[in-house]
This record gives C-alpha cells, structure tokens and sequence, in this order.
C-alpha cells in the first residue's frame, strides 16, 4: 500500500445538538473530491474521535465511503485504548471498505504505558489480529506519549506495520526513522506548521489538519515537492505557517472548525466539553486566512 500525497483527517461535522449531520459530511467530502488529495483519514484526533461512540465511528466511516470519489484511499481512525475494542474497528473499518487503520498509542495508564516494551505490545497485538495494515499515529501534543525513533523502527519490521504518522514538527526525527526504518516503511507528516521540510526529510506525504480548511494550499505544498520546487513548497508552507499554527496547536479543532466556515466547508460546533473559539480568535483566524487565501 502505497501512501503518498495529502490526506485530510477529517473534522467531524454535528449540527446544533451534537448529532452527527449527514448532509454535512457529504457536502464537504464532495468539496475535498475535486481537490487532488488522495485520500481521507475518517475518525482521528482532528475529528474529535475521543467523543465519538463506536457506533458513531461505524456511521461516519460508511458516510464517506459513500460520498468519497473512488480514487480517494480511505483511513479508519481505530485508536482506542484496548488491544480488544482497537482490533474490533479494524475489522469494522475494513468491511466498509477501508484500506489501512490508523492508530494512536493508548494514553490512559501514561505512567505504565509510556515504556518501549508495551507500546511494542499493543501495535504487535493489534497489527498481529488486524485484516487491513497499521498505519501508526504519533501524537506527542496529544497522548503525552512520543514514541522513539528506535521503537518506531523495531514496529516497522512487522509485516502488517505499513507506516507512521509522525504529529511533532521533529523534521530530524522523521529522517531518523527513515534512516533506522526497514526499506519501504513509509513516513508521513502530521504537523500542519512543518510538512513541507518534512518531505524534503523523505517522508513520502503529509496528513495536515488544515487540509481540511485550506485543502489547495496544502496540495500545493506537495506538488511543488513532488516536481522538487523545493523553494516554491517552503514559500506555501510560510504562506499557510500563521493560519496552520491558530488552528492547530493555538485554537485546535473548535479554531479549526472556524476556519472551514470561513472557506466554504462546513465546521460547525465541536463536541462538549470543546466549545467554539471566542470573537477575539475567530477574529484572528479570519484574518490569518485573508491573508493565506488573498480574499
């Protein structure tokens, strides 16, 4: 399985009483279908997963893969805490149709979890039992886990390990694990404020939050990679640096979801205990993506 380009981890759309909204994720999907993005990450942490009950996750992920175009490659997010209920997803995600689970480190037991040997246990288990390949989901600013490049590249030696997500802006770190990495183990960049360096480090693509927002400026990004413009792809990504930071480590999801209001996507409210960013920084959002945008 071969993952390259810009995935959109989708935000999650509710309507006014916290419902999933249909209609919504449709609209937006069918939006992001006329951007070349090769695919769609559907229940990670930018789309509020932690909330979403497992039924909700089944829903959301037959949803898109109704509306998504065939060419898209579709991710279920599957990262629960147990090894049990993450490979029971694994199996759910790949009957819908989706191609690769992608999966976070527990976080709950941080204290007995952050240890090589056991992360080492729970990929193992889950990649052991799961139909479809683990893409594995590095989310330091998230869990309060980072996992080390050493145990990133003993995880890459199981077969039904196919890549990593790498969420720091550790550009040196990424090209650790391709170094130390089996050959063909594939790394992408999860960091919206840093993907462009991280692919001229060799990852092979980049999975931003703000595709969801500002989906063009992103692709650009790797397609002037992709014709090694080099210098063309760090001047989209310092064009793109102050709007990706608000919606991300400044505002997360809620400034996020602004955001994609503002563009003509559908945001909408987050999930309580989230609530929307106040007018001071919806304010500085909107301003940050006039300046992105040229509007």
């Amino acid at each position: 399985m071969k993952l390259q380009g810009i995935f959109t981890p989708i935000a999650t759309p509710f309507d006014s009483e916290g419902n999933l909204y249909k209609s919504k994720v449709k609209h937006n999907v069918e939006k992001w279908n006329h951007v070349a993005l090769s695919g769609y990450l559907v229940c990670g942490s930018t789309g509020e997963s932690v909330y979403l009950t497992t039924e909700e996750k089944v829903q959301l992920w037959e949803w898109v893969a109704e509306y998504a175009a065939p060419e898209k490659l579709l991710l279920a997010g599957a990262a629960v805490e147990s090894v049990r209920e993450t490979v029971a997803l694994t199996h759910r995600a790949a009957d819908i149709g989706y191609k690769a689970a992608v999966v976070s480190t527990p976080r709950y037991y941080v204290n007995l979890i952050d240890r090589s040997e056991t992360q080492t246990l729970y990929f193992h288990a889950v990649a052991d039992q799961s139909p479809v390949p683990l893409v594995i989901c590095n989310e330091p600013q998230e869990t309060g886990i980072d996992l080390p490049a050493e145990t990133v590249a003993a995880l890459a030696e199981h077969p039904n390990i196919a890549a990593i997500v790498e969420g720091s802006s550790n550009v040196e770190k990424i090209a650790q694990m391709l170094r130390m990495g089996k050959p063909g183990f594939q790394v992408l960049a999860g960091s919206s404020t840093a993907f462009a360096a991280s692919l001229a480090a060799g990852a092979v693509g980049a999975m931003p939050a703000i595709a969801n927002a500002a989906p063009y400026a992103a692709v650009a990004v790797w397609e002037a990679h992709r014709a090694r413009e080099f210098d063309a792809a760090m001047d989209w990504q310092h064009r793109m640096e102050r709007a990706a930071m608000l919606v991300t480590a400044t505002y997360g999801v809620p400034g996020l979801k602004h955001a994609m209001d503002l563009q003509g996507f559908y945001g909408g409210p987050p999930r309580l205990p989230l609530v929307p960013p106040p007018p001071a920084a919806r304010h500085e959002i909107e301003e940050a993506f006039k300046l992105l945008t040229g509007a």
